[in-house]
């Protein structure tokens, strides 16, 4: 399979891929690997390359690999892979789908761009071709600007200039990392937007958050009826724990804040709005739910056999 020499990984790589200059060690002998015709290029095993430990995609979906494969198939493959040599194998640096859709197709070999790469930069330029390639969700995204500065301890400032972006860009994009798993998840899926989403992170009680998240999904809400929805619950808990809590008189103020905290438990424990109607004699508790599948998690939640 012939490869153009010149790569098209795009102009965002600037310095990084400076840096990782063409490996001047001798590849191995065919038919492991097989010199392509162009400097830096080979054809590679592919037994022998392994995922990079910094992939930033948290998981490919069937459908996407498979129009890839079919795509590989009838027109060849027109970008090759970037790999750097790590013992005996080949680590990735830019291409798993392709790979992937390599393994799915049974070919044996695939054309790679064979670089000397640090670790960092081996993150960073995964990190760039994804974004500019093939689109990284929002979640991954600020997981992979996360891996960097975690992982090669860098400042923020440093991890946008690796990957070209701006320091607030990135910033915003790692507060999304402070909502939940299943509001995350939600994002991760564009069940919610970032738009959304920054809404959402302005709302400090975790459990409120979820069930104005689990709202705008079901009822299909804006960004801006979100922003009155938190506006609203500002507003309530602004006015203190005795205004949130309703219809239980004989109280004293201790109680009150005490049957406040048991709500937001209950709400933090179901994912749904709960409403406690005490009295020192009896009382009920109210669970909001929304539609039917609501109801039956809810019931699976509770452990009760619908």
């Amino acid at each position: 399979m012939s490869v153009a020499p010149k790569s098209r990984l795009g102009r965002g790589l600037g310095g990084l891929i400076a840096a990782a200059k063409p490996a001047s060690s001798t590849p191995a002998p065919a038919p492991v690997v097989t010199p392509s015709g162009a400097p830096g290029y080979l054809e590679i095993g592919v037994h022998l390359i392994e995922p990079s430990p910094y992939q930033a995609r948290r998981e490919i979906p069937s459908a996407q690999l498979g129009e890839l494969a079919e795509s590989i198939r009838s027109e060849g493959l027109l970008q090759p892979i970037v790999v750097r040599k790590v013992g005996d194998k080949f680590q990735l640096i830019a291409g798993e789908r392709r790979w992937r859709a390599f393994q799915f197709l049974k070919i044996k070999s695939i054309p790679a761009r064979l670089v000397e790469a640090s670790n960092a930069s081996s993150a960073a330029l995964g990190l760039i071709e994804n974004l500019q390639r093939e689109g990284l969700n929002a979640i991954e995204e600020a997981h992979g600007y996360a891996s960097l500065i975690r992982d090669f301890d860098l400042t923020q400032e440093t991890a946008a200039a690796r990957v070209g972006k701006g320091r607030a860009s990135v910033a915003n994009a790692l507060r999304l990392l402070s909502l939940d798993s299943a509001l995350q998840g939600y994002v991760a899926k564009n069940l919610l937007t970032v738009g959304h989403a920054k809404v959402l992170l302005g709302i400090e009680d975790v459990a409120q958050r979820t069930v104005v998240g689990r709202r705008v999904i079901e009822e299909g809400l804006s960004v801006r009826v979100t922003e009155k929805l938190a506006a609203g619950l500002k507003a309530a808990i602004g006015a203190g724990p005795e205004a949130r809590v309703v219809n239980k008189p004989g109280l004293s103020s201790k109680d009150t804040a005490t049957v406040a905290g048991i709500e937001r438990k209950l709400t933090s424990h179901l994912g749904a709005r709960v409403a406690l109607l005490h009295t020192p004699k009896k009382g009920r508790i109210v669970i909001e739910y929304r539609g039917n599948d609501d109801l039956q998690r809810l019931l699976e939640k509770l452990g009760v056999q619908a």
